[in-house]
């Protein structure tokens, strides 16, 4: 089959999976892969690690701007990220597949090879799933982990006087989004890479729960929203400090200032030329707090603990917001504060269906 020159609607289901089949990741904990009716996988641990996630066309990835490499690099980290956090090992991925006639068959064993480098690392294999026709294409992947004889590191285990520790990077996805939307890509492909194609420090989950880590969760969502779910499982405030993120923010502040320049909607008339001004800073703090798909680590650690690599110290847990403070009766209060106040940012973060 020549690729290239193939359409999807040109091929019957077995001839398309059996151009996908010898790309998809293999791994150890595989028993039995593909081709049957369901797998087999092994877990040595007697417990295994589940969570599932799912891309949409023009929702979650425009076609105009990713690969199907990208869509499959995409699809696999966002879902490794998730056991990761929980201080697990992923296993296996089940990836459910929907596309459209008028697709190349490239896009699709583009997509395979994408999921197949984006495992590689973690000996994570593909071991079955589902195709099926449609307008759009959606990707929807179940991934399997093994804790390997560790407790899952949960969202409710952070107590007051924890360090709040993050690894990765912060608001390097929202930029590069930004960049390719006012067509500035070639400004800063690390940003616009990024996007296309996270790298969530994937071995940090485990080494952070062998470090002790009483909570932590994968930031996919916003720091800010992902931080303050974080919280309110805990039962307690943190209190971010923004300092913390100064190397992501001078990264940032570049490119937000050209798309303050592109837009013609934050620099202020007549600004002078030269460093960034208050409103591209406050750009970059908002790509920092609340942009979302980065998918770095947020946990915490008992006070004096040794933080793993890469982990960072980034703010500390408090006390919840008491019914003295204004709103918290009515959860108006802020579960999360940047340098002990209520953060100044544009929203805080993303939600699937207010945006």
């Amino acid at each position: 089959m020549n690729e290239g020159r193939v359409l999807v609607r040109e091929t019957s289901e077995e001839e398309l999976l059996a151009a996908i089949f010898p790309l998809l990741p293999t791994g150890a904990a595989t028993l039995v892969g593909p081709g049957d009716d369901s797998a087999v996988v092994s877990a040595p641990d007697g417990r295994f690690v589940v969570s599932t996630d799912v891309l949409v066309e023009r929702r979650h990835f425009r076609p105009e701007w990713s690969t199907g490499y990208d869509v499959g690099w995409r699809a696999a980290m966002q879902n490794l990220a998730d056991i990761a956090a929980m201080g697990a090992r992923p296993t296996s991925l089940v990836v459910s597949l929907v596309i459209p006639g008028h697709l190349p068959v490239e896009w699709v064993t583009g997509l395979a090879r994408g999921l197949a480098a984006a495992c590689a690392p973690s000996g994570a294999a593909v071991v079955g799933g589902d195709l099926s026709s449609g307008d759009d294409v959606v990707v929807a992947v179940t991934v399997h982990g093994d804790l390997g004889g560790r407790a899952p590191v949960l969202r409710s285990g952070a107590q007051v006087s924890d360090v709040v520790a993050h690894a990765g990077r912060r608001g390097w996805s929202a930029a590069g989004l930004a960049l390719l939307d006012h067509d500035l890509g070639p400004l800063d492909q690390g940003l616009v890479d990024a996007y296309l194609r996270p790298e969530p420090p994937l071995d940090a989950g485990p080494a952070a729960a062998d470090s002790g880590a009483t909570a932590m969760l994968d930031l996919s969502d916003g720091l800010l929203r992902d931080a303050g779910r974080l919280a309110r499982a805990s039962g307690v405030g943190i209190d971010l400090d923004l300092g913390a993120f100064r190397g992501d923010l001078d990264r940032l502040v570049v490119a937000a200032s050209a798309v303050s320049a592109a837009s013609g909607t934050l620099a202020p008339a007549g600004a002078e030329p030269g460093p960034a001004g208050a409103a591209e800073t406050a750009l970059a703090r908002d790509w920092v707090l609340t942009g979302g798909e980065d998918h770095g680590l947020l946990a915490t650690f008992p006070a004096g603990t040794a933080l793993p690599e890469p982990f960072r110290a980034v703010g500390r847990v408090v006390a919840a917001p008491s019914a003295g403070v204004p709103g918290a009766a009515e959860g108006r209060a802020p579960s999360v504060t940047v340098d002990g106040a209520a953060p100044r940012a544009h929203g805080v973060g993303w939600d699937h269906f207010r945006g």
